[in-house]
This record gives C-alpha cells, sequence and structure tokens, in this order.
C-alpha cells in the first residue's frame, strides 16, 4: 500500500488542487446572485474531497482486476444507463440521464466512460494483432460502443453520446488500425458531417418538422441553428451561445475583475445560462479574459502531456490503452465545452472537467486520475523489482566468477604441494 502512494504522481495531483482553486471560486461567483443554486460551491467542496479520497482509493486497486472482469464493469454500466428509461429515471435540462437511489443522485452516462474505456481497451489488448481486422475487430468493438450510445440518445442526451464515439476512435487509431480503414473512417466522417450540413441547412424546414412532430427533439434545433444558421435561428436559441460570446469579448485581455462581470453579475439575474455548469468558461472568460482562459489551458495541458508520458512509460498494453481512452474523453469534453462558445461546436450539455459544477462528473473523473496513478504504480512497481532483479542476477554471477577462480586457485595449489611431496619422498 505505502509503495503504491510512494508512485504518487504528484505533477498530477498538484494540477487538480490548481483546478479545485479555481473551480470553487468561479462556482460561488456564478451563483452569488441565485438564491436557487446558491450554495453549489459549497457542495463542491464536499464533492473535491471526496474526490481525492477516490483517487487515492483507485491508486491501490491494481487496474487489472478491471481488465479481468471488463464484461462486469460493462454490464454494470449498462444496467445503469438502461435504468434511467425505466421510472426510476429523472429528467433534468431536456435529457432523461438521471438516477436517484435514496438520497443519492447520478448521472449513469458520465459513469458509463469510464466503463467504456475500460472495455474497448480490454478487447483491443486481446487482439494481439499487428494490425486490426475490420470484420472481426473493427465491427465487434464498434458494436460494444454503439450499445451504449443508442441507450444515451434515448436518454435526449447527445453530448455525452459523442463522447463516446471519440473514445471509440481514439482507441481504435492507437489499437492499431489499418491506415486504409482509418482513411476509410475519415473519409465517411468527413462525407457524413459535410453532407449533413449541407442538407441541414437546404432541407431546414422539412428536418424541423420532422424532429419537432415525428422524433420529438425540437430542442435540438435549438441547439444546432445557432452553429450552423445563427442569423435565422429564434432569439431563444441563440440566447445562450450569443451572450457567452459577448461575455467572453468584453473580458478583454485581463477581464473585467473577480464577481465583476457586466452579464455574469448581472443585478436582474445572469444573462449566460447555467453559468456554474456548463457555461462555466464563460464566466472564467468575461472575469479573467484571455489571460485566464489562457491559464486554464496550459493546467489541461499539463494533465494531459503528464497521462501521455506515463502511457508511454507503460510496459502493459493495455494499460497503455485505457489511458488513451482516458484521454481522448477529457479532450473531448474541453473541446466541446469550450468551442460551442466560440462558434466552433454546436451547443450540448456538457461539462468542462474538473471545473464546472456537477458531483457525479467530478467524481468520475477523480476516479480516471486514479486508474491512471494506479497504472503509473503498477509500471514503477515492475520495474523495480526488474532492477532488483538484475542486480541480484548480477551479484550471483560476480560470486560465481569468484567461487571459481578461488577454487581454481585452490586447485592449482593443492597440485603443486602434491608434486612437491612426491618428489621429496623420492629424494
Amino acid at each position: 500500500m505505502i509503495t503504491k502512494w510512494k508512485h504518487t504522481d504528484w505533477a498530477l495531483i498538484v494540477v487538480l488542487l490548481m483546478m479545485m482553486g479555481i473551480c470553487i471560486p468561479v462556482v460561488h461567483s456564478a451563483v452569488a446572485n441565485s438564491d436557487k443554486f446558491r450554495g453549489l460551491d459549497t457542495q463542491m467542496i464536499f464533492y473535491y474531497i471526496l474526490g481525492f479520497g477516490v483517487i487515492f482509493f483507485m491508486t491501490l486497486v491494481d487496474y487489472r482486476l478491471y481488465v479481468k472482469y471488463f464484461w462486469l464493469v460493462y454490464g454494470g454500466g449498462l444496467l445503469l444507463l438502461l435504468l434511467t428509461l425505466t421510472p426510476l429515471g429523472q429528467t433534468q435540462n431536456g435529457a432523461q440521464g438521471w438516477l436517484k437511489l435514496g438520497p443519492i443522485g447520478m448521472q449513469p452516462a458520465e459513469l458509463f466512460k469510464l466503463a467504456l474505456v475500460i472495455t474497448l481497451a480490454s478487447l483491443l489488448a486481446k487482439r494481439n494483432k499487428d494490425k486490426l481486422s475490420f470484420l472481426s475487430d473493427v465491427i465487434p468493438i464498434g458494436i460494444v460502443a454503439f450499445i451504449p450510445f443508442a441507450v444515451v440518445m434515448l436518454q435526449n442526451d447527445l453530448g455525452n453520446a459523442l463522447s463516446y464515439v471519440l473514445i471509440l476512435l481514439g482507441l481504435l487509431w492507437i489499437g492499431n488500425l489499418k491506415f486504409t480503414h482509418a482513411l476509410l473512417i475519415l473519409v465517411l466522417g468527413v462525407g457524413m458531417l459535410v453532407g449533413g450540413i449541407k442538407a441541414y441547412v437546404t432541407y431546414h424546414d422539412q428536418i424541423s418538422d420532422f424532429m419537432t412532430n415525428t422524433l420529438h427533439r425540437a430542442h435540438w434545433l435549438d441547439r444546432i441553428d445557432p452553429w450552423l444558421m445563427p442569423d435565422e435561428a429564434s432569439r431563444d436559441a441563440s440566447w445562450q451561445t450569443k451572450n457567452g460570446k459577448f461575455a467572453i469579448a468584453g473580458g478583454g485581455m485581463l477581464g473585467q475583475g473577480y464577481m465583476k462581470g457586466e452579464m455574469v453579475q448581472n443585478p436582474n439575474g445572469s444573462l449566460v445560462p447555467y453559468t456554474y455548469s456548463d457555461s462555466i468558461i464563460v464566466v472564467i472568460g468575461e472575469e479573467f479574459g484571455f489571460v485566464g482562459i489562457s491559464f486554464l489551458l496550459a493546467l489541461y495541458f499539463i494533465l494531459i502531456h503528464r497521462m501521455i508520458v506515463i502511457a508511454l512509460e507503460c510496459r502493459d498494453k493495455v494499460g497503455s490503452y485505457i489511458i488513451v481512452g482516458i484521454v481522448a474523453m477529457f479532450m473531448y469534453q474541453i473541446f466541446e465545452n469550450i468551442g460551442m462558445f466560440i462558434g466552433l461546436m454546436p451547443l450540448t450539455g456538457i461539462t468542462l472537467p474538473f471545473v464546472s459544477y456537477g458531483g457525479t462528473s467530478l467524481l468520475i473523473n477523480m476516479a480516471s486520475i486514479g486508474v491512471v496513478m494506479s497504472i503509473r504504480a503498477s509500471t514503477r512497481d515492475e520495474a523495480s523489482k526488474d532492477e532488483f532483479s538484475h542486480l541480484k542476477e548480477s551479484d550471483g554471477k560476480k560470486d560465481d566468477g569468484g567461487l571459481r577462480a578461488l577454487r581454481g586457485a585452490v586447485g592449482k595449489m593443492m597440485g603443486r604441494s602434491r608434486k612437491t611431496g612426491k618428489t621429496g619422498t623420492a629424494e
């Protein structure tokens, strides 16, 4: 136990402590003028303390245990996802993706991200091939990811569903996907994206009617229209993204000052919805400016860099795959959350890792870091054992050589004494 803690990556811990130092004050600023959400900053202190406990607990558990029983991890996570579609599920912000089990509330779609990473990494590690076969490898692994994707889409949670796709693509790429297959997926993906955008703009009225009356997903239009057709989007649909852009732009280089943002701290209430969760980057941009956002991105860079270094040091293929999946998960969330407020991505309900309010999201992210720590501890333990055995083997070889030399010298001396004895007796 103590040995595993000795191998803790303290650079990651320091980065997370700095993230906590950003999260608590920013969430406090976001809810300062709201009686309904006041106290969320205090809850985040509790979640962070619990989260660090989760990290150290996950560090002590050998990650190969999850790999050994990865089907149980996958099945348990999928069961929780399916329970959200039963009367146990609750709807928040238009998505039926929450479970209320007594006093505990959770979002299984967040939890399943880590379960999917472990499952896909375990399946890829079992292949042991130079290149992945499209029929026997890529398609079965894709089906494993598609099942939870479909369930989360039924929950009406587009943001988390897309994260499963990015995790799958990241792991397939690192899992030695053939270049021709990767090129085919890239061409199909770009073609579908460009064709879908073209069709959406050209046949907007027909698509709107279909999504509203048939799929009953009218709110998806409110998220896509401000991205693709900002001039034609309704005032309500573009309210969040448009005001978010104005707030970030108003922050300038150094920001307007802590708790002095004109749009977030508006006396009549924040002009940007969900500033404590999905829109947290707006608070940072308006109050701390370009410098504040750049500092946050630098912390994310260090976080991702440290995990990639650990993946490169890992001797176990499945450990490296797990870390790559976690990196893909974090990078998607960071890019999506920030990108939707600068016009690069559509508006989705995705949190900014370690900064946005959200107990389930934070604890799963902390658990993911704990798994990375476990992989690092196991790698360092194996390296220490190998080094010790190497030294022991070298010492043994030296001792054997010394004994052989000593025996040879003694043998020669004994031979000479015998000869001398015989000569003396003869004389």
